[in-house]
């Protein structure tokens, strides 16, 4: 017999150690004939109390030997047994063990029987699974058995045998490894067998080979070879147990293929660049050649327009996101990365688009076909790349394709086959985990941003008390929008609100919340509150929204904290009143460049219940042309620095006189360190103006209704002197109801002024603290009226309330001839 007749092409790979199997060898009266040293430690007997006695020796109770006979029968009728069986220890406690008995033949037609022995209780350690033999016995795969006598000749042998390397045992007997190895092989093996003879360990070989019955497949083996010894305790032969573990072999390529698409498939959130991972991690690991199309709409983060099974017409477009092939020369195809792909209908293609279902093609057909007719000169291009094989993964996610993974073979012979596709599947598991992933984080910041910027005010104006410039940065891609945000509130009297808060959290909760919160001020702020009121009603409702969400279940609390800076500036006194919720303070700056800090109390964040704590508000008188900077944390702290380093900076950015508040809020956002903020960040800067003493006329009136003629005539004379005849009228009917409600609900004197801004005001201020309400009088009312003739004439009116009572007023348009003073 030759070597090409029957041998294994064989890959040796280094052989290495392992405990020894516990294996017994019984003659056909099942009188043990060979022992190993494993066997003895498994169960206590050395070979001199075991070999040429009953293995019924170490079975329990005497009854069971009657059941012994009984299954030597069953073992004979069947040629073998597999299962558990109860093994009595040579101290007398009984073990449970899984057996495996095979049924070996000699050359003069005799038999024996090979029984492996394994104990449950040690199946789980590492020591007992560890082997691929062991594995494979578990398993119950068919094993190769060959007994060698002392001189390495094959004397028994098993049925197995054969169908791992194709050599019939009439040809194995009497011959050694030669026979059925190669010569460079089988000495190689021969060498371990003697140190197993001489030592009476265990030695486990592995190797890859091509075996005559499917020659075209490469399967990997593993041999096991055990020192059987006699009732002296010299070695009698070596026994060799052979395994296919090529399943063993391909479970582990597929968990490293699966383990390494973990790692490399994901690593950013680009949807464009998920599919090129995956198509770089399937060649060569998994195909020759790999494509990664995506439906044309998720590069732009649009989720398919089609679930699966929904029939849309035409098939989709789809956009090449991912290339890689074994050939270079494949790569200068016309397949470029971002070209779009149009699926023909009847294509294996549209098919996995539209069923979500992956498509195998063993052997690629490129010469006939819809798609081929339809695309001749790409067809062309694949039947020149030499790919044979095809497989069509579909990329799903929440019930939607998201594109399309084409793996091909080309270099590699062997078509691909049901436990390949079984693989792609996974691995593009995994990629449609990583874009799905992707598309959701990427849609949410979309949403959140586009929220937050819709919020937000477009266009911010001081009116007459304050010039307004702001930057809003949002954070970075790695912790999404925040919840910061900046109103600029125009208040009766020429007045101006100042406002900056941010939410803790980042995403579209944090920028809705933002949303709520800053439609809450504006509400607080038409009150006219001062600002350590408003903070402390902003606060209650901050607490009512999370005591709400605390009623439902699995619901996250509307606000986990927030904090605010509210102020109020005044242009006829220059007076500021401002204060914070756990805020950081405003810096002020001065037209000559010197940079402040106030004094203000921090306050409690908003919504953690600490109501107890009272905010603070404190009054500043400011110079005209004096800069307000209000801002977030994000400006002013980072990992690299605290607060005060953040402060100093923004300082310094900001102390230039004369520069205009553009250019201030560019040097400011010039400071921020060269990489993303970790935060959102936000800058509202204003410059105070003043109203000229010209602007404001004011006059004390007493409480009598004999004042109110007086005080309609003294408004009329202003509004002449101020150009402004066309509104004497209205206004004179504006003071008298405003006067006649003062003198008549107030018990001192009042005040009436008027102030020429962008719109004329007219305020009377008494000292009742109660706020007036329209009524709707009936028909012989006398009274009743005054309030709803003050609506009509006036563009807006309202309250507030003062130190000393409150203050009623109304607004006017300025004639658009009038000359500005």
């Amino acid at each position: 017999m030759t070597d090409t007749d029957h041998t294994l092409l064989a890959e040796p790979v280094t052989p290495r150690e392992m405990p020894d199997a516990a294996i017994a060898m019984l003659d056909t009266e099942g009188t043990v004939v060979g022992w190993t040293h494993a066997a003895q430690q498994l169960v206590g007997y050395s070979a001199g109390e075991v070999v040429g006695r009953s293995a019924a020796h170490v079975l329990p109770p005497p009854e069971d030997v009657r059941r012994a006979s009984a299954f030597a029968g069953q073992c004979r009728a069947r040629g073998g047994w597999s299962g558990t069986a109860a093994i009595r220890h040579r101290e007398g406690h009984t073990l449970r063990m899984t057996l495996r008995v095979s049924l070996l033949r000699g050359q003069d037609g005799g038999t024996r029987w090979l029984v492996s022995v394994t104990e449950i209780g040690s199946l789980s350690s590492g020591a007992t699974s560890s082997g691929p033999v062991r594995e494979s016995l578990l398993a119950r795969a068919p094993i190769g058995i060959v007994v060698y006598d002392p001189q390495l000749r094959c004397v028994w042998v098993n049925d197995a045998m054969e169908r791992h390397d194709g050599v019939p045992r009439h040809r194995r007997f009497g011959r050694g490894l030669k026979g059925s190895l190669p010569a460079v092989e089988a000495e190689a093996l021969d060498v371990v067998m003697r140190q197993v003879l001489e030592s009476g360990t265990t030695t486990v070989h592995e190797y890859r080979a091509w075996p005559p019955a499917d020659r075209p497949r490469e399967h990997a083996f593993s041999a096991s070879f055990f020192c059987l010894q006699g009732a002296d305790g010299m070695p009698l032969g070596v026994c060799s147990m052979t395994v296919d573990v090529t399943g063993n072999r391909r479970a582990r390529e597929r968990l490293a293929i699966l383990s390494e698409a973990s790692t490399h498939i994901g690593s950013t959130l680009d949807v464009m660049r998920t599919g090129q991972e995956l198509a770089e991690l399937a060649v060569p690991l998994l195909a020759d050649h790999a494509l990664v199309d995506l439906v044309e709409s998720v590069p732009f983060i649009v989720e398919p327009p089609a679930r699966i099974g929904t029939t849309s017409g035409r098939p989709q477009l789809l956009r090449r996101a991912g290339l890689a092939s074994v050939d270079l020369g494949v790569l200068e195809l016309p397949w470029a990365r971002e070209e779009v792909v149009h699926p023909h209908p009847e294509s294996p293609f549209a098919a996995a688009m539209r069923t979500g279902r992956s498509y195998l093609e063993p052997v690629l057909d490129t010469h006939a076909g819809p798609w081929v007719d339809h695309d001749p000169v790409r067809a062309q291009k694949v039947r020149d790349s030499g790919v044979h094989s095809l497989m069509v993964v579909p990329i799903r996610a929440r019930h939607c394709v998201l594109g399309l993974a084409l793996f091909g073979r080309s270099l590699e012979q062997t078509p691909f086959q049901e436990d390949d596709l079984l693989l792609a599947e996974e691995v593009v598991t995994r990629a449609a985990l990583c874009l799905d992933n992707a598309l959701q984080y990427a849609r949410e910041r979309t949403t959140a941003l586009t929220l937050q910027r819709d919020l937000l005010p477009h266009r911010v104006q001081g009116g007459a008390a304050v010039e307004v410039a702001t930057r809003y940065v949002p954070a970075d891609m790695d912790h999404g929008v925040g919840g910061d945000w900046f109103d600029v509130i125009e208040l009766s009297g020429a007045r101006v609100a100042l406002v900056v808060g941010d939410v803790v959290g980042h995403g579209i909760n944090a920028a809705a919340t933002m949303g709520r919160l800053r439609t809450a001020v504006r509400t607080l702020a038409d009150l006219d509150l001062p600002p350590d009121e408003l903070l402390a009603h902003l606060d209650d409702t901050v607490r009512r929204l999370n005591d709400e969400d605390a009623d439902v279940c699995d619901v996250v609390p509307a606000v986990v904290g927030a904090t605010c800076l509210y102020a109020v500036y005044d242009p006829v006194t220059r007076g500021c009143t401002m204060a914070r919720a756990g805020h950081p303070p405003p810096l002020i700056v001065d037209a000559q460049g010197k940079v402040t800090i106030p004094d203000l109390p921090a306050g409690a964040p908003l919504g953690l219940g600490l109501g107890l704590v009272p905010f603070e508000s404190v009054e500043l008188e400011l110079p005209e042309e004096s800069v307000l900077a209000f801002f977030s944390d994000g400006l002013v702290e980072s990992r690299d620095e605290d607060i005060d380093a953040g402060l100093h900076r923004l300082g310094a950015a900001l102390a230039q006189p004369g520069a205009s508040l553009e250019d201030l809020c560019s040097r400011a956002m010039d400071t921020l360190p060269t990489q993303a903020p970790a935060d959102d960040v936000t800058l509202l800067l204003a410059r105070t103006r003043a109203l000229r003493p010209a602007q404001v006329a004011s006059w004390d009136l007493p409480n009598e209704l004999v004042t109110v003629p007086t005080a309609r005539h003294l408004a009329a004379r202003q509004l002449r002197e101020w150009g402004l005849e066309p509104l004497v009228t209205p206004v004179e009917s504006i003071v008298s109801e405003l006067v006649t409600n003062a003198i008549r609900h107030g018990d001192g004197p009042s005040r009436l002024r008027l102030i020429q801004h962008r719109v004329l005001t007219c305020e009377v201020s008494d000292t009742s603290t109660g706020q007036p309400r329209p009524r709707h009088p009936r028909t012989l009312d006398e009274h009743g009226r005054g309030l709803s003739l003050v609506a009509r004439l006036s563009r807006r009116w309202g309250s507030r309330s003062a130190a000393d009572g409150k203050v009623v007023w109304a607004e006017q348009d300025l004639p658009s001839t009038a000359d500005a003073l």
